[in-house]
């Protein structure tokens, strides 16, 4: 039996679930998400406890066991406390401005860069080198701040560029380290 998938989900204070056949929708203080999951898993509730069965002990039924319990304990998560990517810009000049409810990224081309917040996500900008991306779901949040990242990913021989918080970035010597 799947460890993560067999582990019961304890809903907080202030969230409601609705389990619908394959549809489960979640509510909570920052909002509703809702999600289709396989037809190999079921969802029971009681008591404020959501259990995640499945159906048969195939591989794909046990892959999906595991991950289906994950994707709603993210979902309960997400609506009562939020997600959020914390990306750090490093180089000369290199700097972030909010711009309404988008950023606009001066990164080293001749322009500058915008990004667009999608209906969900939040930009903070606390220092003109940190930005923050938010949000109540986790797929959204990580793909929005891997978007923002791919606009200049760090590049290894002077580490200039868009990273992660906490991201190493392994440096190459370049052509004075060859002799």
């Amino acid at each position: 039996m799947s460890r993560i998938g067999k582990a019961p989900i304890t809903l907080p204070s202030g969230v409601d679930v609705v389990i619908d056949g394959v549809s489960v929708t979640v509510k909570g203080s920052k909002g509703e998400l809702s999600r289709q999951f396989n037809d190999r898993v079921s969802f029971e509730m009681e008591d404020g406890v959501v259990t995640v069965t499945r159906f048969d002990d195939t591989r794909e039924s046990k892959a999906l066991h595991g991950l289906s319990r994950a994707l709603l304990a993210n979902m309960v998560e997400g609506v009562t406390d939020g997600f959020k990517k914390e990306l750090e810009i490093q180089g000369i000049g290199y700097r972030a401005t909010l711009k309404g409810r988008d950023i606009e990224l001066l990164v080293g081309f001749s322009h500058s860069v915008m990004v667009h917040a999608p209906e969900g996500i939040t930009f903070e900008v606390p220092e003109p080198t940190k930005v923050i991306v938010s949000g109540i779901d986790k797929e959204q949040v990580g793909q929005v701040a891997a978007n923002v990242r791919k606009v200049r990913p760090p590049e290894p021989y002077k580490g200039k560029g868009i990273r992660y918080a906490g991201e190493y970035v392994r440096r190459k010597a370049g052509k004075a380290g060859k002799a």
